[in-house]
């Protein structure tokens, strides 16, 4: 049984001027709890996209299974039906309480590692997730958020609002989902100034880019526009290289990519979907 449905409606829009051919798609998103028989090679993609070079780091086989073991808490993004592969996934893990799995003992070393270089953003995580602080009741939930490219953003808040009810629903049964903090991890990628001047540079009306984006000062921009939300109720937030990362010639093709990291209090999750929900409302 679906948990929803959402129509979306995606717009081919290669062309800007009067004469601009344009193709709508329509395509029915089912959102599903997450289904172990089925799900488990296409959550292994979206973790290997989410930390690129960088997962062999993190267990994620191990990862994918403690994700899997949990299926009524979190969200998967489907077309065809349950039995199909996920486009998205949604999910929170208490590392509290798995702190004894690979993929866990891992994903705390990473990301206190990544925090290091900012010396209150690693204050904080290791008073949540450092060796003393794990034995305390102060319980951090990792979000694991990830979706393949071209995937509607408008479909990101409903699967926040689902996964803040079904916490909820889990704290009603006594689940361990009481949570003080959430640690997300996100994607970036980086610029060079010539790279962002090619990319606002003027284009023929038969070509208009699909929509304009504003350049950040610092050259970083988000895979996923929600992160510029997240980072509104963070507490702390910074941008990382993968400790993978292969050096990137100057002429070289492809992105030059990296993570990020943001923690925010679990009392700002309903705030969080607010946020969401009208920035991404979907088309009527």
């Amino acid at each position: 049984m679906a948990k929803r449905k959402q129509r979306a409606d995606q717009m081919d829009d290669d062309d800007g001027g009067e004469d601009s051919d344009r193709s709508l798609v329509d395509v029915d998103f089912d959102f599903f709890d997450p289904n172990p028989d089925v799900d488990y090679l296409a959550l292994k993609r979206l973790l290997a996209q989410l930390f690129q070079t960088d997962a062999e780091l993190l267990e994620t086989t191990d990862l994918a299974d403690l994700i899997l073991s949990q299926p009524l808490v979190g969200t998967t993004v489907k077309c065809d039906g349950r039995e199909s592969d996920p486009y998205a996934f949604l999910t929170a893990l208490n590392l509290h309480v798995h702190q004894t799995r690979p993929s866990v003992k891992a994903l705390i070393e990473y990301t206190l590692a990544k925090a290091a270089p900012e010396p209150s953003f690693y204050a904080a995580l290791q008073g949540l997730i450092g060796p003393p602080a794990l034995t305390s009741t102060n319980h951090i939930g990792f979000i694991f958020s990830e979706r393949l490219i071209n995937m509607p953003v408008q479909v990101v808040p409903h699967m926040y609002r689902m996964l803040a009810n079904e916490i909820q629903w889990a704290l009603d049964e006594n689940e361990p989902y009481n949570f003080t903090h959430f640690l997300f991890l996100s994607r970036i990628y980086r610029l060079s100034p010539e790279e962002e001047a090619e990319m606002q540079a003027p284009v023929p009306r038969t070509k208009r880019r699909k929509q304009a984006v504003a350049a950040p000062p610092s050259g970083v921009y988000p895979f996923h526009p929600e992160d510029e939300l997240i980072r509104r109720v963070a507490t702390h937030a910074l941008d990382y290289s993968f400790t993978n990362v292969q050096p990137r010639e100057k002429d070289a093709f492809g992105l030059d990519m990296g993570g990020r990291m943001m923690l925010v209090p679990a009392d700002r999750l309903r705030e969080l979907v607010a946020m969401l929900s009208e920035a991404y409302a979907a088309p009527s």
